[in-house]
């Protein structure tokens, strides 16, 4: 079976969906590995290394999809420029990151198309499928880099540091969601000294934060645990959004930095902090809004911009994990191969296991006759 590497056509995508130390595990599980040329170098992973691994090179892009089984992608397909990359795909299974909510237009023309698409972000939260967890893995960097990011832009220490010239007292930093990126953030600023605290409307991950050394605070709710079944968080009604606008602005006004990462699925993102809560902020205080690509969790925040607002920086970040790709590429590609894995028998791949959920789940198009 042909399994096919595009290069990443987006903007401020440096990430490469499979990496040269997972291609000798795919050829054991009977897939011929193609790259394509420089696929890889935003990763600082070179041609030679995938050919080291046993994967072909091809420049050519019609050479690269002909007869392809398999194509694998970080990013949705695209028409960038001159390459319209929906012709090229042909009878084959398309695995990828795709947001068919959000990215309408591309869902409309993939399910035009005599192939399979498989969303890896409706990946299930089962046990058996953290290994496969694309969203995690990637939010995962996203908090550690988030908190990096802010230490970067704030014109203060992150650590208590005692001198002989006066004591420099530590950060005090927010993180809004406790969820995979939220928990690395709180690691993160610890780690880097900051005094931490964390709001997360699931009363469930008071344990996680607390373990962390962080100081949870929450809305004293009865009889609500903030969580639908399948552990995300869910929208609360009006009277607990009342109490939590008190709560966050009361802790705002003592913070230097936070760190939102509030996500509903199938949602825009709840705005959590408005622009007098902004305005309440210490002068030189940083926001890092993870969720400004669905519409963000500040009042103010402007995806892909910072914007300062009364000497306050309101950062809504483009694509975090690509900053830091190596990393990044190497454990998106770890997930596919995991996921292949799953409809493995005797080690090898002929086909999906269609009966399996975690298949079912993520298949959003569904063209090829089998």
């Amino acid at each position: 079976m042909k399994l096919v590497v595009p290069r990443e056509l987006y903007e401020n995508e440096s990430r490469v969906s499979i990496t040269p130390d997972i291609v000798p595990s795919l050829i054991k599980m009977g897939f011929k590995v193609f790259v394509q040329s420089n696929a890889g170098l935003g990763s600082s992973y070179t041609d030679e290394d995938y050919k080291k691994s046993g994967a072909a090179i091809s420049s050519k892009l019609n050479e690269l999809y002909s007869k392809a089984d398999l194509v694998i992608k970080v990013q949705r397909p695209s028409k960038h420029k001159q390459t319209d990359e929906f012709k090229f795909l042909k009878n084959c299974n398309l695995i990828t990151l795709l947001y068919e909510q959000k990215f309408k237009t591309e869902f409309s023309s993939l399910k035009k198309l005599n192939i399979n698409v498989f969303a890896l972000e409706k990946m299930p939260r089962i046990s058996r499928a953290q290994s496969m967890d694309v969203l995690s893995s990637q939010s995962n960097l996203s908090g550690y880099k988030a908190v990096i990011d802010a230490a970067s832009l704030f014109n203060k220490a992150f650590p208590l540091m005692m001198t002989s010239a006066g004591t420099v007292a530590p950060a005090k930093v927010l993180v809004i969601g406790a969820g995979v990126a939220g928990l690395q953030a709180i690691a993160t600023a610890k780690r880097l000294g900051a005094v931490v605290s964390s709001f997360d409307v699931r009363a469930s991950t008071k344990e996680q934060v607390e373990s962390l050394g962080a100081k949870f605070i929450q809305v004293q709710e009865k009889g609500d645990s903030g969580e639908t079944a399948a552990g995300y968080a869910k929208e609360m009604s009006a009277n607990y959004k009342k109490k939590q606008a008190k709560l966050l602005e009361d802790s705002i006004t003592k913070t230097d930095i936070v760190v939102t990462t509030a996500l509903i699925p199938g949602k825009p993102a709840p705005k959590l902090i408005t622009k007098k809560m902004v305005e309440s902020m210490k002068v030189g205080s940083v926001i890092i809004d993870l969720a400004s690509e669905f519409g963000g969790n500040c009042e103010l925040t402007k995806h892909g911009e910072v914007v300062d607002h009364k000497s306050k920086k309101i950062v809504g970040p483009t694509n975090l994990p690509s900053t830091v790709s190596q990393d990044s590429s190497r454990l998106f590609a770890k997930n596919v191969i995991n996921f292949l894995m799953n409809s493995c028998e005797s080690g090898k791949f002929s086909d999906f296991n269609w009966a399996d959920e975690v298949v079912k789940e993520t298949c959003v198009v569904q063209n090829l006759k089998k």
